[in-house]
């Protein structure tokens, strides 16, 4: 790793790497920032420096990855983010912190849905949020839309977590796209009615409340499941055994789904090999190492998913252009807090 770009973030407080000297920027090197766990990206990173020769310097920010990149302006050593949720690349973008880039191989490779329209972010995976279910408390007939999880029978029998959570706000969001803030009020206030508990925690907490008998059902990614499936804990295996999945919509515009994804940052003095370094990912060596490690779904047609996934069977996913979140983001913000879901 670059010492320059090693000794500007874990040391440094945001405000004084801003005001720093330049750092110097090596031509085979590519400095990453990453909301993503190193164990998540790291099989991809390793793979892209053996084929490339390029060298990823990479520090994970799980939080106030943008605020730092703006502190830093010009300054930042980093040429890419890696982060989860449209939402948060939207929130990037209107920061000014990313820049657009041209590429056939990026525009060939994502769907429209899934890329910025002016280029300034791509997904790289698809995440979906269906509906999981106690096997012993709930009969799959009994569901099918996200619409009904505010009947009276799911009273006392829902887990979710905050609202606070860009997830679901980027369902939220989502969901007026579709069908207007009003109605999506409506559903949210219905919604919360039925809540088992006060949210808490984050998607495996909901899957193994469900396990637990707190609640019957839940909304929640899938790839938190799939990881629970093969986790190397019993007792997350055990809790995963006891809930199944339901693909809610597929009558109508289909399950919601949203990506991780990636941008070029404004800053970006290695920018050819950020550029690189965004085709590699949606290469086929690396949406299979995506499909089969990290238990998401290839943002790229054709790629094979994991055993745990292709379980599950094929679904309908919503298509609608995450880049239309942003101009409902806030909106939904303020339904849930009308609607009392904390």
């Amino acid at each position: 790793m670059s010492k320059r770009f090693a000794a500007i973030l874990p040391v440094l407080p945001v405000a004084a790497a801003a005001i720093g000297a330049g750092p110097t920027f090596a031509a085979g090197e590519v400095n990453v920032y990453s909301y993503r766990q190193e164990v998540l990206v790291r099989p991809l990173l390793d793979r892209f420096t053996k084929k490339t020769g390029i060298k990823v310097n990479i520090i994970f920010a799980k939080k106030g990855m943008i605020a730092r990149l703006k502190a830093e302006g010009a300054n930042s050593p980093a040429d890419a983010i890696l982060t989860v949720d449209a939402g948060r690349l939207i929130r990037a973008k209107q920061a000014g912190v990313l820049q657009p880039i041209q590429s056939s191989v990026l525009g060939n490779s994502i769907p429209p849905q899934y890329r910025d329209p002016e280029g300034y972010w791509f997904g790289l995976t698809v995440r979906a949020r269906p509906i999981i279910y106690s096997r012993t408390r709930v009969k799959p007939s009994s569901l099918s839309t996200y619409a009904a999880l505010t009947d009276a029978k799911w009273k006392g029998r829902i887990c979710i977590r905050s609202s606070g959570n860009i997830y679901n706000q980027s369902m939220l969001a989502a969901m007026i796209a579709r069908i207007g803030a009003a109605k999506t009020e409506s559903w949210a206030r219905g919604l919360v009615a039925n809540f088992a508990r006060r949210p808490k925690g984050g998607d495996r907490d909901q899957i193994r409340a469900v396990a637990a008998g707190l609640c019957d059902i839940a909304v929640v990614n899938t790839y938190y499941l799939a990881g629970m499936i093969d986790s190397k804990r019993a007792s997350d295996r055990t809790a995963a055994s006891k809930v199944e999945i339901f693909w809610p919509n597929q009558k109508g515009y289909g399950t919601h789904v949203n990506i991780s994804g990636a941008g070029v940052t404004k800053s970006a003095r290695n920018r050819s090999n950020a550029v690189k370094l965004l085709e590699f990912l949606v290469s086929d060596e690396a949406q299979l190492i995506y499909a089969s490690k990290v238990y998401e779904y290839p943002v790229k047609s054709g790629i094979t998913v994991s055993k745990v996934l292709a379980a599950w069977g094929r679904f309908r996913a919503d298509k609608l252009r995450l880049s239309v979140l942003a101009k409902h983001n806030a909106e939904a913000v303020r339904v849930a807090d009308r609607a009392g879901w904390r």
